[in-house]
């Protein structure tokens, strides 16, 4: 699948050093939209991340907070940005329930039509779903953990340490990034795989647009670095076979 640069017919080199432009390499999803095309999309990522074991490094984290907890008599409050069709927080749900854990879990996104599918494919009652901004959610009891999934990628650097500034600040017990490894292995391998799926077009576009607009651990260093966290309060880890993920626990 052939690549080019926005507004040309000029095809573009495949450079892993640093994070592409994001107005040079932009992603059908983030573009305007139905609903249906939309739901369908999130349907496929969804199917990607099952393939890909995209939802494992979330689920590894939150079993390695669940073990550092304080008894608390109170429900865990969980917090996802950017959730699109809260398959992740579906997921997290099921792991609670595992570990007879209450959870209050908090689905965020600024796309309506992103909250109105969530709600399409969410038995009611175990997410509850806002569409906006998260900067604007300021809970009356606050936020226990903050997580987010391939949400990072769409951002732009001053952006993500804006982010992290406000997960920082706003995070009681912690927060989690689970992200793409921008690397040439799996960029390949999944451009490859789409000439024999029926994932959806965006996703086909998009996979590996995503991972050229992703991460390496020396990008995380400098957004946290800008952030103020300091290095000894995070951890940035890879899982197999295509994410790059950062990881703060505030409790131990």
């Amino acid at each position: 699948m052939p690549y080019f640069a926005k507004g040309t017919n000029q095809a573009i080199s495949y450079d892993f050093s640093k994070r592409a432009n994001l107005a040079d390499f932009p992603e059908l999803m983030d573009q305007e939209s139905s609903f249906e095309e939309l739901r369908d999309c999130y349907r496929s990522i969804a199917s990607v991340n099952r393939f890909t074991w995209g939802f494992h490094p979330t689920i590894h984290w939150l079993n390695h907070v669940f073990w550092t907890l304080p008894r608390q008599s109170r429900p865990l409050h969980i917090v996802d940005v950017g959730c699109g069709d809260g398959a992740m927080l579906r997921r997290i749900h099921d792991w609670a329930e595992e570990k007879h854990l209450p959870v209050h879990l908090t689905g965020i996104d600024i796309n309506p039509n992103a909250i109105r599918s969530a709600r399409e494919v969410t038995i009611p009652g175990k997410v509850t779903y806002l569409a906006g901004n998260a900067f604007d959610f300021v809970p009356p009891g606050g936020i226990d953990l903050i997580i987010s999934s391939l949400l990072t990628h769409h951002l732009q650097n001053s952006e993500i340490v804006e982010f992290l500034d406000w997960m920082e600040s706003s995070a009681k017990m912690g927060w989690f990034i689970n992200d793409l490894h921008r690397q040439p292995i799996p960029f390949h391998a999944f451009r490859l795989a789409t000439r024999f799926t029926s994932w959806h077009p965006f996703v086909k576009h998009d996979g590996p647009v995503s991972i050229q607009r992703s991460f390496r651990r020396e990008d995380w260093q400098k957004l946290c670095r800008a952030a103020a966290i300091p290095e000894d309060e995070y951890i940035i880890r890879e899982y197999k076979p295509a994410r790059l993920c950062v990881a703060r626990l505030k409790i131990r």
